[in-house]
């Protein structure tokens, strides 16, 4: 028996944590037209009709997160779950003001700021750009995170999709999980993962993928499309 098959025959012990963008949802030139397909929407709604838990962890903020995939029955982590720790907020206005200071379009969000270049017209150029923007901001004491095409400034507090999904799988008691991601930031998924009794960990394949993400993955599949059908044999 497969380790999915092991998830699938006891679903009430085990969840299912995902990513977002470049995960359920095709990754697209302007975030804000980002969409989970209704098949794979369908098949989250199943699932959380099946499993102890299934939620979703983005580096959205949680509403964002919920209107892009769309099924208001699964749990939305936002902001890589700043908000579970009550000492980002102190760091929001500073954080918020530093950007206002920056010649770029930002996206503002409660706890953080994230500035995007996948639109740029040379991405290398623009990367190197904002470099001195990451610089800056640790001068200002705050934590810079690179993901696929985007810059994100954050609070210097001890929070990640890792402690997110800890906090979940402790909140229900359950010691078995699947995650699936497609960026940097998935890494600390996976390893929050480490321990358990079963655990699946999952990376969606593409040019920009980090190479350590998939030789750390129990599975590599090459889409959000490819994930969709795997969601199938659950």
């Amino acid at each position: 028996m497969t380790p999915l098959d092991r998830l699938a025959a006891d679903p009430a012990r085990a969840a299912l944590l995902f990513d977002v963008d470049g995960t359920l949802a095709p990754i697209v030139p302007d975030p804000e037209a980002a969409s989970v397909p209704e098949g794979t929407r369908a098949e989250l709604r199943r699932l959380a009709g099946r499993y102890g838990l299934v939620a979703c962890v983005s580096g959205r903020t949680a509403e964002a997160a919920r209107r892009i995939v769309g099924v208001p029955e699964l749990v939305y982590i936002g902001e890589h779950g700043l908000a579970l720790d009550p000492a980002a907020e102190g760091f929001a206005r500073r954080i918020h003001e530093f950007a206002a200071g920056v010649d770029w379009p930002v996206e503002s969000k409660p706890l953080s700021v994230a500035f995007h270049y996948r639109t740029a017209a040379d991405p290398e150029a623009a990367r190197l750009a904002l470099e001195p923007v990451a610089v800056a901001a640790l001068e200002e004491g705050f934590r810079t995170r690179w993901g696929r095409m985007v810059l994100e400034v954050l609070p210097p507090v001890d929070a990640s999709k890792g402690t997110a999904v800890r906090a979940l799988l402790a909140e229900r008691g359950l010691e078995r999980a699947l995650y699936a991601g497609d960026d940097a930031t998935d890494l600390d998924a996976f390893l929050a993962l480490d321990g358990l009794e079963l655990a699946v960990r999952i990376a969606i394949g593409s040019s920009e993928t980090p190479e350590r993400l998939g030789e750390t993955a129990d599975l590599v599949v090459s889409s959000p499309a490819s994930l969709a059908e795997l969601l199938t044999q659950l």
